[in-house]
């Protein structure tokens, strides 16, 4: 018996081990990546959390996806690299910075541009390590030894080399053009910075008179104040209603400009009254269309969102909502507000504040996207990365294909500062990525750098080379580029994943990682998405204080099908938790009677023996499958299933004689499969589980104290194939079942045995009759008898229906007949549906043809089986009632 065994607790309690376990990986070097051309790299760059962050559930899935990605494939001895990192996350360090410092009663403006970098730096280095910190807590077997940031002077080196290349090259420009803006953070937003929420509005009928006074028409919005920006209104060239009027003009009210009529397909004929105002300087797809017709733009409102003068005297310096109410009031007293109507519809605001975003023409730096995107459709066409689940590459293709020029600049003072600088004296524009002394032009000093700073996406768009060393060719990025995988979720797949494609194309020359594993969102268990607002987070810390970091990893992904949105509450936890508890409880037993490394021998095995040596081969050969072809959440089904069902439920339990009553050379035997089977176990469990495996697994003595993180991957091996055995066992087994549920029906107390006489199905007497002792250890038997199938006993009795065979049970004392005779008439309709239910697929012409010749065969194989059973049912319900 081992000493290490009585150390352990009764239950697993992961609050002990898990500080002092990640302690000692760390501390042991494991998660440093060694280049070895003898070896297959395999890197994944995580995907960098904000500096600003803390652990949110998101993190924690994203994580235990990658983790478990990279300790298989350490354990099949690649050269693993899981490279950390961190982003400066422009918009929202600053706007924590904003915040400490109205706290303190200052603001950025009175500060200055340095000292308050200076102070982003100081933030930086006090909170900026805090979620890498919590990573740890998840277990997070990464090389932190090359953790990099989005600012550090190798990324920002890389940021300025691509900002100057894409430049020269044509591809980066200067430009006026409608962009997201907050007008309380004061700067351009990202598409991603922006979040749409539905919400219950109006739709405002305004008349526009035509230039002589005439009717005109009538255009709806949602957004009347803007009006005032209004250069034309546009129709459908297909719209009978406005044909006269293309080419016409029409007298802007409140204004009194006059402003064309054109013709454009971007319209919508059903939607509103068909003719739609055009703003220009305040929606996309008005700028379009202007573009197309020559229509002027005229921005009418500042950047803290009120009225500027081009929006008239009467509405100079009004909020948005202010003009509103005011464009409105002289609308009505005009007599041109035709109507009101309830709208619902989606409306942007700002990620970080909240406020609605205003789309506004602004001179912006953008990046020309068509010639970037072509090669990175090809190369996701080509199978150059694929995304699994494949539907989501329907995504990226949606997005590629139809995509817009990328506002690259920001109005912010953290973050990277565009390297573009101007000649105080000459006007000279300098672009450079190293700072100019002088102008190249007229030799003056004065130069002054662009105000604005990049995108906070432009860097992360690097991520995958510029953290192996971009632009230096090191030796890093020569062995890990291009990167194995990715993992993210499916709500970033434009704006992060199909930036690093194009840009891992265009400045390494292929795609910077070979597979895009895509998970979904956390819900709460309505399916409402977590937020603060809502008060439904769940905090992951909080989840590993109480259940232990193992118990969280596998809630996360057991049970989610991939690329789907998973509902998550604490039970899921808590479940978990207790297959830890279930794993450390079967390695308790295993290992309190090892007798020290217990060599597996083939001499002698029992039928339960070859069955679970069977299994776990199967085990093997299915868990390592998924996680190669990135089903993660199948593989933990896989786990859990052999693990507690065939492992714990019923190894154990079949070995038990065995191991107890057996003689000694059995008992060897039985230890040996024990132990074999738990370490197999363990290590396919690891990736998973880590914490957990790693314990146990250092406590089996034929580990020798070896991390279960070193240890090899288990693989297949063809000597311990039985499927004979394996067929047989799972034959008992379902006879066991079968026995069991039927005693729990009849409510016989678990201590009274009855004798069984068994009609084995034609090539099952031998099975059965070995199987004598695991039918009376697990089915209460007493004794165990075969009878012929026509043979007829003289006592009533109960049976239990299996494909081994038919058991019947001397009633005695035990069941009531009526309530017997019952029970097999609900069993014999449930099998004449089964066999209604197989034969109408196969009277199908369509099935027949279509389905594969397996799954025809198997329909067949089915009616005969429930036929066979339904007329043993059939003959017992004659029996007990004659």
């Amino acid at each position: 018996m081992s000493e290490k065994a009585f150390e352990m607790e009764k239950t697993y309690n992961p609050q002990e081990i898990e500080r002092k376990t990640y302690a000692a990986w760390e501390d042991s070097g494991a998660f440093i990546a060694r280049r070895d051309p003898d070896k297959k790299p395999y890197c994944i760059v995580m995907p960098p959390p904000n500096i600003t962050g803390q652990l949110h559930m998101g993190h924690a899935w994203d994580t235990t996806m990658q983790d478990i990605l990279i300790r298989h494939h350490r354990m099949l001895g690649d050269a693993t690299l899981w490279l950390p990192g961190t982003d400066h996350a422009s918009i929202a360090t600053e706007a924590k910075i904003v915040e400490q410092l109205e706290k303190e009663g200052t603001s950025k403006k009175e500060l200055g541009r340095e000292r308050f970098l200076e102070r982003a730096w100081q933030w930086k280095e006090k909170y900026g390590g805090q979620i890498t910190q919590q990573l740890r807590r998840m277990g997070a077997s990464c090389d932190w030894s090359r953790e990099r940031f989005t600012m550090d002077e190798g990324c920002s080196r890389a940021v300025r080399e691509v900002f100057v290349r894409l430049y020269e090259k044509g591809l980066i420009y200067r430009g006026e053009r409608i962009i997201n803006w907050c007008p309380v953070c004061r700067t351009a937003l990202s598409d991603i910075e922006v979040e749409y929420e539905e919400k219950q509005a109006h739709l405002y009928f305004i008349r526009y008179p035509a230039e002589d006074g005439g009717e005109g028409l009538v255009v709806a919005t949602t957004r009347p104040e803007t009006m005032l920006g209004d250069t034309g209104v546009a129709v459908n060239p297909e719209d009978s209603r406005y044909t006269r009027l293309v080419g016409k003009k029409l007298r802007l009210p409140l204004t009194g400009r006059v402003i064309p009529v054109v013709a454009d397909s971007y319209v919508e004929m059903a939607f509103g009254t068909g003719a739609v105002k055009m703003t220009p300087a305040h929606d996309p797809n008005d700028f379009e269309v202007a573009q197309r017709h020559g229509l002027e733009i005229l921005r009418v409102m500042n950047d803290d969102g009120s009225m500027n003068e081009a929006a008239g005297a009467d509405y100079k310096g009004l909020s948005g909502q202010e003009a509103r109410e005011k464009v409105l009031t002289d609308l009505k007293a005009q007599g041109l507000l035709v109507k009101v109507q309830d709208y619902a519809h989606n409306v942007g605001a700002c990620s970080r504040c909240c406020t609605g975003v205003e789309p506004l023409i602004s001179k912006q730096w953008f990046v020309r996207m068509e010639p970037l995107a072509e090669p990175a459709i090809k190369a996701v066409r080509d199978g150059d990365t694929r995304y699994i689940p494949e539907r989501f590459a329907k995504t990226y293709f949606n997005w590629m294909e139809n995509i817009r020029d990328w506002c690259i600049s920001r109005q912010l003072w953290w973050g990277h500062r565009i390297p573009v600088w101007y000649c105080q004296s000459c006007g000279r524009m300098i672009v450079a990525s190293e700072t100019p002394d002088t102008c190249p032009d007229c030799a003056s000093g004065r130069l002054h750098q662009d105000e604005d700073v990049l995108d906070t996406w432009f860097s992360s768009a690097l991520w995958p080379f510029s953290t192996l060393g971009w632009p230096e060719k090191t030796p890093d990025l020569d062995y890990f580029y291009p990167t194995s995988a990715l993992v993210t979720g499916y709500d970033i797949i434009f704006f992060w994943v199909a930036r690093m494609i194009f840009s891992g194309i265009e400045f390494m020359g292929e795609t910077p990682f070979a597979r895009v594993l895509i998970h979904g969102l956390l819900r709460d268990e309505q399916g409402r998405k977590m937020s603060k607002s809502l008060g439904n987070g769940i905090d992951p810390l909080e989840l590993i204080d109480d259940y232990g970091a193992d118990a969280l990893r596998f809630s996360l992904v057991f049970g989610v099908s991939p690329g789907a949105d998973s509902r998550f509450n604490r039970e899921k936890t808590e479940a978990a938790r207790n297959f830890a508890n279930k794993v450390w409880n079967a390695s308790r037993f295993v290992l309190m009677n090892l007798e020290g490394p217990q060599p597996l021998k083939l001499e002698g095995l029992s039928a339960a023996d070859r069955w679970i040596l069977s299994r776990t081969n199967k085990a093997i050969a299915q868990v390592t499958h998924q996680l190669e072809s990135g089903d993660l959440m199948l593989a933990a089904q896989s786990l859990y299933d052999f693990a507690w069902d065939e492992f714990c439920d019923w190894y154990i339990e079949l070995s038990k004689g065995d191991l107890f009553g057996g003689e000694a050379k059995r008992q060897d035997q039985v230890r040996g499969v024990l132990s074999h089977v738990l370490s197999t176990l363990l290590r396919l469990l690891h990736p998973f589980m880590p914490y957990l495996t790693e314990t146990l697994y250092a406590l089996l003595p034929a580990s020798k104290g070896e991390s279960c993180m070193l240890a090899p991957w288990p693989q297949v091996s063809e000597e311990f194939d039985f499927p004979e055995s394996e067929a047989h066992m799972t034959g008992i087994m379902d006879m066991i079942r079968a026995i069991r549920a039927l005693r729990q029906e009849l409510k016989v107390q678990p201590g009274q045995r009855a004798n069984l006489h068994i009609k084995a199905s034609e090539g099952w007497a031998e099975p059965v009759t070995a199987a004598t002792h695991y039918l009376q250890r697990l089915a209460g038997a007493k004794e165990v008898a075969i009878i012929p199938q026509d043979k007829t006993l003289d006592e009533k009795t109960v049976s239990a229906v299996c494909p081994a065979g038919e058991v019947l049970i001397p009633l005695g004392e035990l069941v009531d007949i009526k309530q017997e005779v019952a029970r097999l008439e609900k069993e014999a309709a449930n099998l004449q549906e089964e066999i209604k239910r197989s034969e109408g697929k196969l009277n199908n012409p369509g099935f027949v043809a279509k389905a594969p010749e397996q799954l025809v065969q198997q329909e067949r194989g089915k009616i005969a089986t429930n036929t066979e059973m339904l007329d043993t049912i059939t003959r017992r319900i004659e029996e007990l009632k004659a």
